[in-house]
């Protein structure tokens, strides 16, 4: 019996001992907190409506919250076009529909939702990569950040954007070439507004010296804006803006009269004007600035330049298509979402440009304010930046 009563407590004290060494191991690391959640850099100007007592000053950065969703294309010129050479001394095949065959791999174009998209999107519809024998994939992204993003990971090939980006990309080294104007602004088509609340007051541009402006710093917007007030005579000093980087923050900020005035790209601007905005300036009373591209990555061009000349006699065509008729399209306009449903309706779609790259004057006038704006500290050639010889 004793020794019965002794094995128990010798099993009750063993299994305590046991207990306890389990208990002191954890058995699962604790969660990670994130930096951001305490981060006094983190926290966000509020949206519409939030009745905040201390708006942000001119000039300060102003964080946007909600989804975004374009970059920033631009105007169709009145700059001349530079002209295509003889291909600058180097042979490439001519791109005919009879070539047939399909050209290298596909190219992955990485696409904002704006409307400079819609002759690539014609040219997918209609057959005409394939009819010159070039397979291209579209890959949608957001914002021009994602774009960027995707980019300089190498996980896309071609781009919309503008020579203000392209810049960025080739501080260094070139790394992107553009190959092709995709939109300009004429004295008939704006791209580019610059719009006041209509709870704002301001009804004329000279009201506008001294009032914040909503735009995204370091972009093509912020350029067209330095420029059109510069040539209504602002000085720097006149221009006051609040970085606003989500085209839909900018559109919610102004319809709530928060946010006085602001630069928006076409079709957008035609919403604002909708919610109760009113155009102050547009481009196509300076044509000779707003502008943007196409521009494939150096190492896709020099490594594939069969493809990118079918991509562009591919793109000619649908522009072609796209200013025989421009009425035809827009259930591809709503399928891909490129304009607000509200506008569909009433929405005319632009001219596009037919076979161009930007000229000299144009790449000089924006390298010159980048320098300015302190974004870049040197010269970038042109002609490493921007090539014509694909142009059919």
């Amino acid at each position: 019996m004793r020794k019965i009563i002794s094995m128990s407590i010798l099993f009750l004290l063993l299994g305590s001992v046991l207990s306890a060494c389990s208990n002191g191991q954890p058995t699962s690391s604790a969660p990670a907190v994130t930096e951001a959640a305490n981060s006094p850099s983190s926290e966000a100007y509020p949206l519409p409506n939030s009745n905040n007592p201390n708006p942000p000053t001119p000039n300060e950065v102003y964080p946007a919250p909600l989804e975004t969703s374009a970059s920033y294309p631009a105007p169709l010129e009145t700059i001349p076009a530079y002209p295509a050479p003889e291909n600058n001394g180097q042979e490439y095949p001519g791109v005919t529909p009879e070539n047939g065959a399909v050209i290298g791999t596909p190219l992955r174009m990485v696409l904002i939702p704006i409307i400079d998209n819609l002759p690539m999107y014609v040219a997918q519809q209609e057959g005409l990569f394939a009819k010159y024998g070039v397979q291209v994939e579209f890959i949608p992204v957001a914002s021009a950040a994602e774009r960027d993003q995707v980019i300089s990971a190498g996980q896309g090939d071609g781009i919309i954007n503008d020579i203000v980006s392209t810049l960025l990309y080739n501080k260094d080294t070139p790394q992107v070439q553009i190959v092709r104007l995709a939109r300009v602004a004429t004295p008939e088509s704006a791209v580019y507004h610059i719009l006041a609340s209509g709870k704002s007051g301001i009804t004329s541009v000279g009201q506008l010296k001294g009032v914040p402006i909503g735009i995204s710093q370091a972009t093509i917007i912020e350029y067209i804006t330095d420029r059109l007030l510069g040539a209504e005579g602002f000085t720097p000093t006149d221009i006051k803006t609040i970085a606003v980087p989500k085209i839909p923050d900018r559109l919610a900020l102004l319809s709530s009269g928060e946010l006085k005035a602001a630069t928006i790209p076409d079709p957008l601007s035609y919403l604002a004007v909708q919610q109760g905005a009113s155009f102050i300036l547009q481009d196509s009373k300076y044509p000779q600035y707003g502008h943007s591209t196409y521009a494939f990555r150096k190492q896709v061009i020099d490594e594939n330049p069969a493809a990118i000349q079918a991509f562009l006699a591919a793109i000619e065509d649908a522009v072609n298509d796209i200013n025989a008729d421009p009425s035809r399209w827009g259930e591809l306009l709503k399928d891909q979402k490129i304009i607000p449903d509200s506008l569909l309706a009433t929405y005319q779609v632009p001219p596009f440009p037919t076979k161009s790259v930007p000229s000299e004057q144009l790449w000089a006038d924006v390298l010159a304010w980048a320098k300015e704006k302190g974004l870049i500290s040197g010269d970038i050639s042109y002609n490493s930046s921007v090539i014509n010889q694909f142009l059919p």
